[in-house]
């Protein structure tokens, strides 16, 4: 049970990725097919290894710098709204994507962070299926806008191109999308 009584619903790391890819105007077809793919494998990955083999304590569900403020009180955590049970590692998958698929924490930074929780998740067993969970959510985003303004679609393709394998290596240098 969760606050107040209420029952806390499980984590869902693909959330609405299904309904933004097939929705999606700005991807050639084979790159939309190629995402779909995906979304199948990790979710395969998900339900038959990781959520299973996984302890489910209550986690955040985004948990990224965004989603904290400071308060005369303190910091304080916003956005409940993925408030669920899952591996507690989904919450430290996001810094670690980005720092190493986005690159918008420094390795320096990703370091500190490793130390100063006392653990880093880049060494779980799962975190190579959360991790693709995240960046598929970050690139069906990025689509889902590009389908809107055009100005998003150089980077919606981009991304979708790393995670083809048709640019270097990590992290990837994607530009936030607002």
């Amino acid at each position: 049970m969760g606050a107040a009584g209420a029952e806390l619903g499980a984590l869902d790391p693909f959330v609405r990725i299904t309904e933004r890819l097939r929705v999606t105007t700005s991807l050639p077809g084979n790159d939309r097919q190629w995402l779909l793919d995906l979304h199948r494998d990790l979710t395969d990955a998900w339900e038959n290894g990781v959520a299973a083999s996984s302890p489910s304590t209550p986690i955040h569900g985004d948990a990224w710098p965004g989603n904290i403020v400071r308060t005369a009180a303190g910091p304080m955590v916003m956005d409940l709204e993925r408030f669920s049970k899952g591996p507690r590692e989904w919450d430290l998958v996001s810094t670690a994507v980005r720092a190493r698929t986005t690159g918008a924490v420094t390795e320096a930074e990703y370091t500190e962070f490793c130390e100063l929780y006392g653990y880093d998740v880049t060494a779980w067993h799962g975190f190579s299926v959360l991790a693709g969970a995240r960046e598929l959510r970050m690139v069906s985003y990025a689509a889902q806008h590009a389908a809107r303004n055009p100005e998003w679609r150089r980077e919606a393709q981009y991304r979708v191109d790393c995670l083809r394998g048709r640019h270097g290596s990590r992290p990837w240098r994607w530009t936030g999308i607002m």
